[in-house]
């Protein structure tokens, strides 16, 4: 007999269903679903204790290729789904799997009160900056200019910040990363499976077909040293070819500026020290953009609070053992009216 306790740790293989995975050759989700089974092996995560939540879009396909329990939604309502299961059932491990026009569209109103409520779900956003499922249309996160079947002239509208929206809406948990970087992309998707609360993860995922090399400016790797920044709690903020570059504060300005070591006296000194806990720096983080600054990766911001499902069920048992009415007396208390013929 097999002790239980000896039972061989699980293999990224263990989280993939029989489902053959279907997305256009050189998607960068397939990069992420890989990802995302290998964090699960790695947290030694069960199978039967899992659950993915998705909307529509592309994105949204992941719950097919997982060996877990899984729920294709409707567009946009991903988040509310995963909040009444996490609800119903507080030991469960719910994931919710979006798109940035499935969760910034018309799942804007769904998301920002899921991240608020800091309900226990980790959050998946898939950024392409495209609507890739319905042929190419742009989304929120399409940056001004962008060409596509629904704005043939170019974009008006000025792009939205995911992770700038979650850290206004009030999330305890934002973090970055790209579909391509495995490594990085596994151990934050590591810290958002151990962090208790709604762990936003915004990935910048390739659209080979209709927006492709969107990100191309900092994800190529002749670029990616001088053009991301790898935030580490704890650790100064340097990045570009042998670190040679920082970020400061301005000494004129409440604004980051990009410094070089070595460099009108610059040192490493001068150089902010990065504080996952810090709301107002993680703010300056999430808003820095190609090509005057180096977009960040990692774990923006990190906060414990108090969660959604175990705040509600203290009202819920406080409220069950101080009353002592039948329901019918509860129904009936308060204003009622007594209808009769002479009414």
């Amino acid at each position: 007999m097999t002790n239980p306790s000896q039972a061989p740790k699980p293999t990224a293989k263990d989280f993939a269903s029989s489902q053959e995975v279907r997305w256009c050759p050189g998607c960068g989700d397939y990069a992420i679903v890989k990802a995302v089974q290998r964090t699960l092996a790695d947290v030694e995560a069960k199978t039967e204790n899992t659950v993915f939540v998705s909307g529509i879009g592309c994105a949204s396909r992941l719950p097919y290729y997982m060996a877990t329990y899984g729920l294709h939604a409707i567009h946009g309502r991903a988040p509310a789904i995963a909040t009444g299961i996490k609800l119903a059932n507080p030991e469960l491990d719910v994931w919710v799997v979006s798109g940035d026009g499935d969760a910034l569209a018309i799942g804007g109103n769904h998301f920002i009160h899921l991240v608020r409520r800091n309900v226990d779900v980790q959050f998946l956003l898939f950024n392409n900056e495209v609507y890739g499922l319905t042929k190419g249309q742009f989304s929120p996160t399409s940056r001004a200019g962008t060409k596509s079947p629904s704005s043939p002239l170019g974009c008006v509208e000025n792009p939205m910040s995911a992770a700038q929206l979650a850290l206004g809406a009030g999330a305890y948990f934002v973090a970055r990363g790209v579909d391509t970087a495995q490594k990085q992309l596994t151990k934050t998707l590591t810290r958002a499976y151990e962090f208790t609360g709604t762990a936003f993860v915004e990935i910048f995922q390739n659209c080979i077909v209709f927006n492709d090399g969107a990100f191309a400016g900092f994800t190529d790797k002749d670029k990616s040293a001088e053009m991301q920044i790898h935030v580490e709690h704890g650790q100064p903020l340097l990045f570009g070819n042998d670190n040679a570059k920082g970020l400061r504060i301005r000494p004129d300005a409440l604004e980051l500026e990009v410094v070089t070591i070595g460099e009108n006296g610059i040192s490493e000194s001068d150089v902010l020290v990065h504080d996952e806990t810090n709301k107002a720096l993680a703010t300056l983080l999430a808003a820095m953009s190609e090509p005057d600054f180096p977009v960040a990766m990692g774990i923006l911001y990190c906060q414990s609070g108090p969660t959604f499902e175990v705040e509600l069920r203290k009202k819920v048992k406080k409220a069950t053992s101080e009353s002592t009415k039948s329901l019918a007396d509860i129904l009936h208390q308060g204003h009622t009216w007594t209808v009769t013929e002479d009414t």
